[in-house]
């Protein structure tokens, strides 16, 4: 139970002891709620430090939509000054995990080609000459699988 203070704490909520209780709570809660879902491939710990990361960002994601201002955060603006980028991060990491959806939905040819091309930035002629295929039979492949991703991503 330590150990999961200390990763709430080292989240920028030290300052709320009231509030490290309350999440460290919920993080148990959760984590006796979900106890089947913990499959043994990695430590109690690491999946017990990943709840409690998931909770404090809820917390966070939250208190930063909730109306009012920032001074009326309880405290809490002390947190948000240590961290001014949070929200954006957490946009960002949200981006990412709708990215890799979207990903896991397409064709595998195309979900192959679109990280061929974006993640190892080959360029349709590098992936022509190692596929045996013609650069504009690449770009057309490119054109389908973009196509295709953004079908999904705008109404997935």
């Amino acid at each position: 139970m330590e150990s999961t203070h200390t990763c709430i704490r080292a989240c920028f909520l030290l300052p709320r002891r009231d509030l490290v209780d309350d999440l460290v709570q919920e993080v148990f809660l959760a984590a006796w709620e979900n106890l089947e879902q913990y499959r043994g491939t990695s430590p109690l710990q690491a999946w017990l430090i990943g709840i409690a990361r998931h909770k404090v960002e809820d917390h966070y994601r939250a208190r930063l939509r909730a109306p009012g201002t920032i001074e009326d955060l309880d405290g809490d603006s002390d947190v948000l000054a240590l961290f001014p980028e949070f929200e954006k991060l957490l946009e960002q990491e949200q981006v990412r995990k709708n990215t890799w959806r979207v990903m896991a939905c397409l064709r595998e040819e195309y979900r192959l080609a679109l990280i061929w091309r974006y993640w190892e930035k080959a360029s349709a002629r590098e992936m022509a000459s190692k596929t045996g295929k013609t650069e504009k039979a690449i770009e057309r492949l490119l054109a389908r699988a973009r196509a295709e991703f953004r079908e999904r991503w705008n109404h997935g």
